[in-house]
Parts: structure tokens; sequence; C-alpha cells
């Protein structure tokens, strides 16, 4: 099998990697930083909004299976890509939106994607999701690993994370993994 890799931020990694763990030709899902300046950030760090990194998710996927294009069409379901640096009551830039591409392949899919998406005017405002070349993913601490997984009945991932996870297993019912 050969895989490829996709990095996405929509607000909260937990909330994107409990979504792509469960769509089918995805590998594999880990949380992590990227597209700021400090090496190696901790969480912390991270939500102290002082080293430019956003929350993002890296998935490794089967292209056979599950194309970029379906990959991004889960990503603009999921978040809304119209609110600068917040998702939610989540606020900081850790929680922009933004698209990182590996090839330029994936950064013209991204911003076709995002064209024809503000033309059908999906949303009542434009799209301000970046789209920026992956310089550096940094994985975040094992404890945020799989964290819908391991903490179903926290209050976060009941009252935030379930509703996403049911409004993709709705809508992409024939691309859940069996």
């Amino acid at each position: 099998m050969t895989t490829e890799m996709a990095t996405l931020a929509g607000g909260c990694f937990w909330c994107l990697e409990a979504v792509y763990d469960q769509l089918k030709g995805v590998v594999s899902v880990e949380s992590g930083y990227a597209g700021g300046k400090t090496v190696n950030p901790t969480y912390q760090q991270v939500c102290d909004g002082t080293t430019g990194h956003a929350e993002v998710v890296q998935i490794t996927y089967d292209p056979a299976v599950v194309s970029y294009q379906d990959l991004l069409n889960v990503f603009f379901t999921i978040h809304d890509p119209t609110t600068l640096n917040r998702q939610g009551a989540d606020v900081g830039t850790q929680y922009r939106s933004a698209i990182y591409y590996h090839t330029p392949e994936q950064k013209a899919i991204a911003e076709q994607t995002i064209r024809d998406l503000n033309a059908a005017q999906v949303w009542n405002n434009p799209i301000v999701t970046e789209v920026t070349p992956l310089d550096h993913f940094y994985i975040a601490e094992a404890y945020h690993q799989e964290y819908f997984a391991r903490n179903p009945n926290q209050g976060y991932c009941r009252a935030v994370i379930a509703p996403k996870v049911s409004k993709f297993r709705h809508k992409y019912l024939e691309q859940l993994k069996k």
C-alpha cells in the first residue's frame, strides 16, 4: 500500500482526530502542532499563543481508498472555516483554520476547493482558511493522542466533539470504516 499525508488545522485537534479516525482509507491520525516558529513546542506553549503554531492533525491515508479531495470535503464539513483564529469557544491563532500542503498538487486542490465553496456561498462569510506549505509537524504529547476514544464521557468530548462526530457519521455513512 502506498500512503500519502495531509496536515489540517480546524480548531481543536481532538475533534479532527476523532472524525478522521473513522474515515475509510485513513491509516493513522496524529495530533500535533504546525505553522509556528518554536521548535518542539509543548501544549502549554501553543495554548499561550506565543509559538505561532496551530493545533493540527497529520493524516496518513491510502489514496487508492480515499482521495485528498475527500479529506478536504470532510474538513470543510466539520468546522467553520469562516471564523478567523477561532472555533466556537476556542479562541486564538492556535485554533485557526489551515491546510498545510505537502505537494504542489495538494496546494492546487485546496485552493480550488476554497474557490468552489466560496462561489457556492456555502457559508454566509468568505472562507479564511490559510493554505500554506508544511514546514514542520511536531507530534503532540501522548495524552492528546486518541483523546476522544479514551475520554468519551469527558465534558468537552460530550459537548463539542461528539456532535461533530455524529454530523460526520450521518453525512459520510458510506465512507465509514467497518
